[in-house]
């Protein structure tokens, strides 16, 4: 995948043509009411651009996990009434995607419109990436924007097939994310270091083992750190961990030796008997875990040690928390890990991505999400793009 192929529409002629444009407006609602509007947010920007150089924007997108028809409670219809009042203007939404209720939408468009169409997940097609579908969907446009990074580590209609039929593109959504990630992992300014956190060791096996050979410095926290420290002979407790993966724990830290980089893991912890708000709590050395106690958080000593190794890099890559930040106190460590990244951020001397559910959520109750370089919205893209893995959206966009 030669990313140095990616097209953008800066430059190229779009008015009075029908733009495609393949978002993700998968945003949390309940009973029509949008949760977290922060991806329609990020989205209006380019969406204005376009509708200012004269296009007809048509944006597309999936909603939740219908099973391939129509179910009310996965309809747009309450997305796209949001977005207009991001907008401040109509934005008309179709109440299908294809056939003859978006062809009349489609039509009835003058440059600078924008409309929203139905979710795409309402055909079977947009999953099983269907040729046909594709070119339905294809003939209400002259061109494609792909803007849905999030979207793109699935082979879908929208993603994949839509892009063998129309000129294709890459939004600025999805070249900020695809420039934060290059500039974190391919050409970083060194050292660079990693805070990978988490439950599991299990499900972030290829982010661990593709990391170790792209940084200088890994800090290991969460339930992983568990297995980590117990993969080396250290009773912890009845902590979260994988006794089975202690074996890839191991050989994930001989990979890291073999390779440079230096992996830091908790030398001290926040303890309690039980993980519920205001449950009783001490620190103690990883080594002094008692028998009935279980890890939740990093530790003073931690804490200290992880941020005097952010001190001395340059470029910095978060996913996943160091504890269970949820409930109070056991969020500490991440905060303070957090501030400091902001703080080293907003002084010019580190730059710093971050992804995942988890850490946004994490990133934001600790009040720092909008003082790091750059923060992703994406969750299983981004984190394949750590595995090292193509994104099929991405070279569909890439061939060139």
């Amino acid at each position: 995948m030669n990313l140095d192929k990616l097209r953008t529409t800066q430059g190229l002629d779009v008015r009075g043509k029908r733009v495609l444009v393949r978002a993700d407006l998968n945003v949390p609602a309940k009973d029509g009411r949008i949760g977290d509007a922060t991806r329609l947010e990020r989205l209006v920007p380019g969406l204005a651009e376009l509708s200012a150089r004269g296009a007809k924007v048509i944006v597309i997108s999936h909603f939740g996990r219908p099973k391939g028809r129509p179910e009310p409670e996965h309809s747009l219809a309450p997305v796209a009434a949001e977005l207009g009042r991001l907008m401040r203007r109509p934005v008309p939404f179709a109440p299908d995607c294809v056939g003859p209720a978006a062809e009349r939408a489609v039509a009835a468009m003058q440059p600078g419109d924008v409309v929203v169409l139905e979710n795409l997940r309402f055909h079977a097609g947009e999953e099983n990436n269907d040729p046909a579908f594709a070119r339905a969907l294809a003939a209400h446009g002259d061109l494609l924007i792909g803007d849905a990074f999030s979207c793109a580590h699935r082979a879908h209609a929208s993603t994949e097939a839509l892009t063998h039929l129309l000129p294709s593109y890459a939004g600025p959504l999805m070249m900020a994310e695809i420039n934060a990630l290059r500039s974190a992992l391919d050409k970083p300014e060194r050292p660079t270091a990693a805070v990978v956190g988490g439950a599991k060791v299990s499900t972030k096996i290829p982010v661990l083992t593709n990391l170790v050979a792209k940084v200088d410095k890994l800090i290991i926290g969460g339930g992983m750190a568990n297995t980590f420290l117990q993969a080396q002979g250290i009773d912890v407790g009845r902590s979260l961990a994988e006794p089975d993966f202690g074996s890839t724990a191991r050989e994930i830290i001989a990979a890291a030796k073999a390779k440079g980089c230096e992996i830091v893991l908790p030398v001290d912890a926040v303890v309690a008997k039980e993980l519920k708000a205001g449950a009783p709590a001490s620190v103690v050395d990883v080594r002094a875990v008692p028998a009935e106690a279980m890890i939740l958080d990093v530790g003073a000593k931690s804490i200290w040690q992880m941020t005097k190794v952010l001190d001395r890099c340059a470029t910095l890559l978060w996913n996943g928390p160091l504890g269970a930040f949820e409930i109070a106190p056991f969020g500490e460590g991440t905060f303070a890990l957090a501030r400091e990244a902001a703080a080293n951020t907003e002084r010019g001397i580190l730059k710093s991505i971050a992804g995942g559910g988890d850490t946004v959520a994490a990133l934001n109750a600790a009040g720092v999400a909008g003082r790091f370089s750059y923060v992703s919205t994406a969750g299983g893209a981004f984190l394949e793009w750590l595995e090292g893995r193509e994104l099929p959206g991405v070279v569909a966009l890439a061939r060139g």
